[in-house]
């Protein structure tokens, strides 16, 4: 990967984490696991230098389970599969660390990541849409589409 386009791939897994994660993460935790708006927005805010941090590893941690998958089918029930163990895997740790962060209370945040990795079968699919789509806009190669 070139300079200009390894540049690229940061930039747009960054833009997809940092939109993806501050949506989902405050509907979650506002309608899921009951915190008040203001919790909410304090975790979704300190998310956003996490998701940056984290996006592009994340990023190429997706893309590596994605290639694993593929060698064994090349479905897009694998795909997604693979779209969800890598989400639940990578995001739930992080995810719990934000909430303990910002103060949530222990079954806040058990709530929170036990209903994130719960929806993480949806979330996970959907993010994987989402980045890919995020890379096309910033002119980086996808991961090639399931069959």
């Amino acid at each position: 990967m070139g300079g200009a386009n390894r540049v690229r791939s940061v930039v747009a897994d960054m833009f997809a984490m940092v939109v993806f994660c501050f949506v989902t993460g405050m509907m979650v935790e506002i309608f899921v696991s009951g915190m008040s708006f203001e919790q909410s927005l304090a975790s979704r805010l300190l998310s956003i230098p996490v998701n940056i941090l984290i996006a592009w590893p994340y990023g190429v941690f997706r893309d590596n389970v994605q290639k694993f998958s593929q060698r064994l089918s090349s479905t897009k029930t694998m795909k997604r599969a693979a779209d969800f163990v890598a989400y639940v895997a990578f995001q739930s740790p992080v995810y719990a660390a934000i909430l303990f962060t910002v103060g949530a209370e222990p079954s806040q945040i058990a709530t929170a990541v036990a209903s994130n990795a719960l929806l993480s079968g949806l979330l996970g699919v959907v993010y994987g849409s989402f980045l890919e789509r995020c890379r096309k806009l910033f002119r980086v190669q996808a991961m090639p589409a399931a069959v």
